[in-house]
């Protein structure tokens, strides 16, 4: 019998995660959206695909919440995109409702699954669907730090001239503005980028990094990115499904290594088959150690508004 996956949220996001999830061929796939017909529609246009594509797996669409029932992972990137000019804080009152109903009717129809949460503010919506869920911290986590390692490998890659899959990133901290990209554990075929790239032109592709999102939503003037958000969140859900134990870093409820306790944010961690199996907590420099205490503490702060 295949797993079974839900996307809640049918938008650019969703719908792009249900369509390099459907090539995977490794589930079936539930899209749910509130807009009337709008899910099944392109739950039936990603089915029609199948035999040209080369997956059978079934794509069903729904407005019934109910749909979900039985789910294995249930991936959440209902909510509204970043505007041009508007921080992932900004969204924080407008998602937290969204997020909140959908956490209760996970918690009611799929109490067995893994959350996956790639609604914004990430960290802070992820830690409120544990929250509302009441799950355990294993099961739920976030797609951070994947993307924002995604993007910094590619922009080594461009720098260097050389295979994007041969660079390998990792960048931990909060999905936002604070993240900390690491350069120290970046390689290309095993060999760190502070052996092949000046030091001011690291600092400025991590900044590039930094505000990679933004990026592309003053390029695109209305929505935000998806193909690479759709993209990192489907490697993490292959990384559940087929218990691969990848060290990756993402959201994951933090409490004691690194000096940080009691919160979600980016950290390098094992993703199988349980979940967030290990946190793994690296050697960092004291600059680094201290950014990403820095990044977990305004994370922190904000975490208040929602009366946490």
């Amino acid at each position: 019998m295949r797993k079974k996956v839900t996307i809640v949220g049918a938008g650019h996001v969703g719908e792009s995660c249900a369509m390099y999830l459907a090539e995977k061929n490794i589930c079936d796939i539930i899209v749910l959206d509130i807009i009337q017909d709008m899910p099944q529609g392109k739950a039936l246009d990603l089915s029609q695909a199948g035999p040209i594509a080369g997956y059978d797996v079934r794509v069903e669409g729904s407005n019934d919440m109910a749909a979900m029932e039985g789910s294995d992972m249930v991936v959440m990137t209902a909510g509204l995109a970043r505007q041009p000019g508007m921080s992932r804080e900004d969204l924080l009152n407008k998602n937290a409702d969204i997020v909140k109903g959908a956490a209760e009717n996970i918690k009611k129809y799929a109490p067995n699954a893994m959350i996956l949460m790639v609604t914004n503010p990430l960290d802070i919506m992820t830690y409120h669907a544990w929250k509302v869920s009441g799950f355990p911290t294993n099961r739920v986590f976030g797609q951070a730090g994947i993307l924002d390692s995604t993007r910094f490998r590619t922009f080594v890659a461009w720098e260097l001239g050389v295979s994007m899959n041969d660079v390998q990133a990792m960048v931990l901290g909060g999905h936002g503005d604070t993240m900390v990209p690491l350069p120290s554990y970046t390689t290309v075929s095993g060999v760190p980028i502070t052996e092949l790239i000046s030091k001011e032109r690291i600092a400025a592709i991590s900044e590039r990094t930094r505000m990679g999102g933004g990026e592309i939503v003053k390029l695109l003037k209305s929505g935000s990115a998806y193909y690479a958000p759709a993209a990192s969140t489907v490697q993490m859900v292959d990384a559940v499904l087929n218990d691969r134990k990848r060290l990756l870093p993402l959201s994951a409820y933090v409490n004691g290594p690194y000096g940080i306790k009691g919160q979600y944010i980016g950290v390098p961690a094992i993703l199988g088959a349980g979940g967030v199996e290990k946190i793994i907590e690296l050697k960092l420099n004291k600059d680094d150690l201290t950014a990403l205490q820095q990044s977990a503490k305004q994370y922190k702060g904000v975490l208040g508004e929602l009366g946490y």
